[in-house]
């Protein structure tokens, strides 16, 4: 049984034209030779191609549907008008078998392989920063597994530590000695624990915290 549809009327060109993605249009004459030449390769590629509400091959007899053939300025038999979403995208004048069948090959890919409407993606999609897997869960991993409380704190440090080294540079005759003995220094072993030997708290006399130019002089 052929697949192809013989366009009856003006509604139902318009209802063909609404229900597939592409349509691919064969207008014809029943006087036309060069029509019933090329007619067998047309219901071939019809028969292959056409898929319900989603690739149609129709004809349309030019005395009897006038209407439909003015409104596409036909004028030469046989015509072949591929449309896509309702707007025709290639015109094929003539009998030329190899030229049609490239322009319906092409054509079909604009269906989709999952309808009209397009194709239908089921995977989820992938969010920024994390690997777009659901976890057991249902929630979506994420690559980053340390809190934004971390990376705050390491900054702060960084920060503190570049402007101390910074102001006891700045304020010492010797600025290269009084960074390396700042306490600001990272390289500069942390002080023994309170109640040991050497620690602050063993101190006989507490100095000032900010040295005088004076005193840095004399160091």
């Amino acid at each position: 049984m052929s697949s192809t549809v013989h366009i009856n009327s003006s509604a139902q060109w318009r209802q063909v034209l609404a229900s597939s993605s592409v349509v691919i249009t064969d207008f014809y004459a029943d006087w036309c030779g060069p029509c019933k030449m090329i007619a067998p390769t047309f219901e071939s590629l019809s028969s292959k191609y056409s898929k319900p509400n989603k690739i149609t091959f129709c004809k349309v007899d030019v005395d009897n549907q006038r209407d439909v053939a003015q409104q596409y300025s036909v004028r030469a038999m046989p015509t072949f008008l591929i449309l896509h979403k309702g707007s025709v995208i290639d015109t094929i004048q003539g009998a030329n078998p190899p030229a049609l069948t490239a322009a319906v090959e092409k054509a079909i890919k604009l269906a989709g392989p999952g309808g009209g409407g397009g194709a239908v993606f089921g995977t989820p999609g992938q969010r920024l920063g994390g690997s777009g897997a659901p976890g057991p869960s249902g929630r979506t991993s994420s690559s980053v597994s340390r809190p934004w409380k971390w990376n705050l704190d390491q900054l702060i440090n960084a920060l503190v530590s570049f402007f101390g080294l910074y102001l006891v540079s700045l304020f010492s005759l010797d600025p290269y000695k009084a960074a390396e003995n700042s306490p600001f220094n990272k390289t500069n072993p942390p002080p023994p624990p309170r109640g040991q030997p050497g620690a602050p708290g063993q101190r006989p006399a507490q100095r000032a915290t900010f040295k005088t130019l004076a005193d840095l002089g004399s160091s």
